[in-house]
């Protein structure tokens, strides 16, 4: 998707996209014209340098170019091509909105840093360095902003919301109620709530309560990745 797109040159909004879009339906269908209707030929000239240099990030698997480049809300044109170096991220707080659990999945396995026990910023920061784009929902406001302040880490890589492009398909809600309607199915016994699971844990002692609430985390995480999949099918469809 990410090659179909012009939303990231200068002074290109969606609009514009649209009629690039019917002019050529790719960056080398874009390159290979002399001209575009609708943009001077001095324009075409520079665009052409940026798709070069879009080009080229790609190939050095360097997404990162596209940061301040792409809008925050386009960022998911990204995920298929880098799809194998993503990870889906996932936070919980305790209840005066301290971080207790860090979770981190990619396609083979999660890892979960626990307060008090291995939530460590420099453990966090270079497993997050292993990947390109960072997966939430809800990220931007809450899970990010966190774990800038309170652990103080360097989030470089792009950074994919899945809360606005559900709400742009029409799926609203928080992240349960985006699994109901998706018919995501977690178990029973992980329907309750982090705050009162990391109570009881402290309160007894009990560790299957910390078990319940990393396994809590765990699922959240891990839905994720059927969710970005519906929301960018449903959305690469506009382009095709």
């Amino acid at each position: 998707m990410i090659q179909q797109s012009f939303i990231f040159l200068e002074k290109v909004g969606r609009k514009k996209e649209q009629k690039i879009f019917q002019q050529a339906k790719n960056w080398q269908q874009f390159l290979n014209k002399d001209k575009i209707k609708g943009i001077a030929t001095k324009k075409k000239f520079q665009y052409d340098r940026q798709i070069q240099e879009a080009q080229k990030s790609l190939k050095e698997e360097k997404p990162e170019y596209f940061v301040n480049r792409l809008p925050k809300k386009e960022m998911w044109r990204l995920y298929n091509y880098f799809k194998e170096d993503c990870c889906f991220l996932d936070i919980e707080v305790d209840s005066k909105g301290q971080i207790i659990i860090v979770g981190i999945s990619n396609d083979y396995s999660t890892k979960t840093f626990v307060a008090g026990i291995n939530l460590d910023k420099n453990s966090i920061q270079k497993e997050l360095q292993k990947y390109k784009i960072i997966i939430t929902f809800n990220g931007g406001a809450f899970d990010l902003p966190k774990l800038r302040k309170q652990l103080q880490l360097r989030l470089t890589q792009p950074h994919i919301d899945l809360k606005p492009l559900c709400v742009n398909l029409g799926l609203k809600g928080g992240l349960k109620e985006i699994e109901r309607i998706l018919q995501l199915k977690r178990p029973q016994n992980l329907q309750g709530s982090p705050v009162s699971l990391w109570k009881a844990f402290h309160a007894s002692g009990d560790k299957e309560y910390l078990d319940l609430l990393i396994q809590y985390n765990n699922e959240d995480c891990e839905n994720l990745r059927a969710i970005i999949n519906k929301v960018y099918g449903e959305l690469s469809k506009f382009y095709q």
